[in-house]
């Protein structure tokens, strides 16, 4: 059975920093696209940022510049840095892994950006 763990989300104040973590097991995660996807209330989901196996990445709109994804293929990690939070960047964020024709998701963490 395929597990994402995420961890690392909290409570920060606006223009403050977070770092989000995925533990994926049970995966050839060398060979498997992560992604960071996000909820906010009443909102669907949304992609956040994607890495694909070679490291290539890409972001939406919204966060460029402010997040950066990158992956540990050593310890099947993925991160996504969030600085300079907003409070729109309120959601739960959710690590997604894709490895055709599969699809896992995490079970979320939530980021609240608010003083």
């Amino acid at each position: 059975q395929v597990q994402l763990v995420e961890s690392g989300g909290g409570l920060v104040q606006p223009g403050g920093s977070l770092r989000l973590s995925c533990a994926a097991s049970r995966i050839a995660f060398g060979a498997t696209t992560m992604e960071w996807y996000r909820q906010a209330p009443g909102k669907e989901r949304t992609l956040v940022a994607h890495i694909g196996s070679g490291g290539d990445s890409n972001y939406a709109d919204s966060v460029k510049g402010r997040f950066t994804i990158s992956r540990d293929n050593a310890n099947n990690m993925v991160y996504l840095q969030m600085n300079n939070l907003k409070p729109g960047d309120t959601a739960v964020y959710y690590c997604h892994a894709r490895i055709w024709p599969l699809k896992y998701w995490g079970q979320g963490t939530q980021v609240t950006v608010s003083s």
